[in-house]
């Protein structure tokens, strides 16, 4: 059952991707003069205090009429949506899954943008730049900021090294002005960091994501400690490409959850080493949130 869970959500992810950049679906009727819709871009403006920063990476615009959809359109886009005077308008914000461009999805964690009469207006362009919050009812048993009192990460027994807080390229926002460090050079040469807590995630298809803003010299790993109460395992996710810029991805967890029993618990882990052609390496973290619902 748990394979078949787990196929099954990747079926899904495969299959609404493919609706990525299509075009205008047309409503019943006559018309043949379109409305326009330009959106420029989505942000977020979520409560600190509860979910941390608002940093975001909102690539795609899901837009539905009459809760019908339109189609996936990578932001900025003007489409044409064949309706006219009162209609509603909801916008979901859509993100590159784990990364990759060419797996989009909605994300599950962010409120769509809801106008419930909103005017088209035939050979006309309206435009809406919504903002977004998270839902409600979001959990987030992890949120790394770097700047509280102490770090939610240590090192393993595998690691040369730990992470320090930092202002140095520090990712500055609002009620932030700390990134969290980790150095490599001459005899430090790769590092292993887990949380320091063990969390019980939801299972059985619910969503669960882990976001990461992050900067850096070379690739690092993400994965997770899995703790069953008998053995240790560890499960590798995704390597993260280098990044010059301040950089965001969502990590889906939910598949690799979904493989163990409902009393295992976890821990998220970086990992990464210096090249050997490389005297030094800088790995830049901010952000750090651990999602569900």
């Amino acid at each position: 059952m748990l394979l078949r869970s787990v196929f099954t959500t990747f079926l899904l992810l495969f299959l609404t991707s493919l609706l990525i950049l299509s075009g205008c679906r047309k409503f019943e009727g006559d018309q043949t003069i379109p409305a326009y819709l330009h959106i420029d871009s989505i942000s977020v403006n979520a409560d600190y205090f509860v979910y941390g920063s608002s940093t975001h990476k909102i690539t795609d615009a899901w837009v539905y009429v009459n809760d019908q959809l339109i189609g996936a359109f990578e932001l900025p886009a003007t489409l044409p949506v064949l309706a006219s005077g009162i209609n509603k308008l909801e916008i979901r914000p859509g993100i590159k899954l784990n990364g990759i461009s060419a797996t989009r999805v909605p994300y599950p964690f962010y409120k769509p943008f809801i106008h419930e009469e909103f005017r088209f207006v035939e050979d006309s362009i309206s435009r809406v730049n919504p903002v977004m919050t998270y839902y409600d009812n979001t959990v987030m048993p992890l949120v790394e900021d770097f700047d509280k009192a102490s770090i939610s990460f240590e090192k393993t027994n595998r690691s040369d090294t730990t992470m320090f807080k930092t202002t140095e390229n520090a990712l500055y926002s609002e009620y932030s002005a700390n990134s969290g460090l980790v150095h490599l050079k001459d005899d430090v040469k790769g590092f292993e960091l887990a949380t320091a807590d063990l969390y019980q995630l939801p299972r059985q298809g619910q969503p669960v994501f882990l976001e990461i803003d992050y900067k850096c010299d070379n690739p690092f790993g993400v994965g997770l400690f899995v703790d069953d109460f008998s053995t240790i395992t560890v499960a590798q996710l995704v390597v993260v490409n280098s990044s010059e810029k301040w950089n965001k991805i969502y990590i889906n967890l939910s598949p690799n959850i979904s493989l163990y029993g409902s009393n295992a618990r976890f821990k998220v882990f970086f990992e990464g080493r210096l090249n050997e052609d490389d005297t030094e390496a800088r790995f830049y973290f901010d952000n750090i949130k651990l999602v569900h619902r």
